[in-house]
């Protein structure tokens, strides 16, 4: 009793030195930013408070319960008490854990897998009302987007964020996500400048005919990082990270990383000798090239 009262007098004395404190502010001169301030601070010293309340009240709870305990065993075990919801809450005070465990009865069941051997005990009541309780929000989510197609699904939501983040980029930027409509190029003159580039820059890894060696085979119709034209620009020009491809960004300028790119899909289906297995996924060129 000592020790509440002398909180309650240290909480009085709190309140008076702030309200003092306030009433001083309040005749400065820049009486706005003190005010705005002040309020901070009462808030925090009240939620402090608050706090100390609730921990002397639970400190406070704890020790009835531990004094009590005889006493709540003998109403706990009472047939009209013990079965009853409010029994069981009363059993976790002392020390019966049948409220979220469920009933234990460690009786074997007349089989077993593997060694294993299963209890027939009951499934934990807390186990089953989060089940059932997600079997509620499956059954509200599937009538909230998908039945009353009240919100957006997951790809309208990516769609919606790649939009708002395609603001942010400035244009002409180097972003990898960015995307680009190169066309093909088949004029004789760019695929013959993408052939000498790519005879002294690339055929060290893929081969003087594209065939293969480190590098995939650039022949066939399977492709490691998309066979479009911009696929290909993209791969050529960011590289490949933890792959061995290098970004060529810097080193060609942009119509010569066009003309290699041309140049490469200019080999499809010229099935050199020695090629390379297949790697990646099967993908159909779609852009006809003029070979050299």
């Amino acid at each position: 009793m000592l020790t509440k009262r002398t909180v309650l007098l240290s909480i009085l004395g709190l309140l008076i030195g702030y309200a003092a404190a306030g009433q001083s502010a309040a005749a400065a001169p820049a009486a706005a930013t003190t005010a705005l301030t002040g309020q901070q601070v009462l808030f925090w010293v009240l939620l402090g408070l608050l706090g100390l309340l609730l921990i002397v009240l639970l400190l406070t709870l704890v020790g009835v319960v531990v004094q009590m305990k005889p006493q709540l065993r003998q109403l706990y075990e009472l047939p009209t008490v013990h079965d009853t919801w409010s029994g069981q809450v009363l059993g976790l005070l002392v020390g019966d854990a049948r409220l979220v465990q469920g009933e234990v009865r460690d009786e074997l069941m007349d089989h077993e897998y593997d060694g294993i051997h299963e209890f027939d005990n009951d499934l934990p009541p807390w186990w089953k009302y989060g089940f059932y309780l997600t079997i509620l929000i499956a059954i509200g989510y599937v009538g909230y987007y998908h039945v009353l197609q009240a919100g957006p699904l997951q790809t309208a939501e990516y769609a919606v964020e790649m939009q708002q983040a395609a603001l942010f980029v400035p244009v002409g930027s180097d972003d990898p996500n960015q995307v680009t409509t190169y066309q093909v190029l088949t004029a004789s003159a760019d695929l013959g400048s993408g052939k000498d580039l790519f005879q002294t820059n690339c055929a060290a890894c893929h081969g003087t005919s594209g065939e293969g060696k480190v590098g995939p085979n650039l022949t066939d119709e399977f492709w490691l990082h998309g066979g479009e034209v911009n696929h290909v620009y993209k791969t050529i020009k960011f590289g490949v990270n933890g792959k061995g491809m290098v970004a060529w960004k810097g080193k060609l300028s942009s119509k010569q990383m066009l003309q290699v790119s041309s140049y490469v899909l200019s080999l499809q289906g010229t099935k050199p000798a020695n090629a390379k297995e297949p790697q990646g996924e099967k993908e159909a060129t779609t852009k006809t090239v003029a070979g050299l």
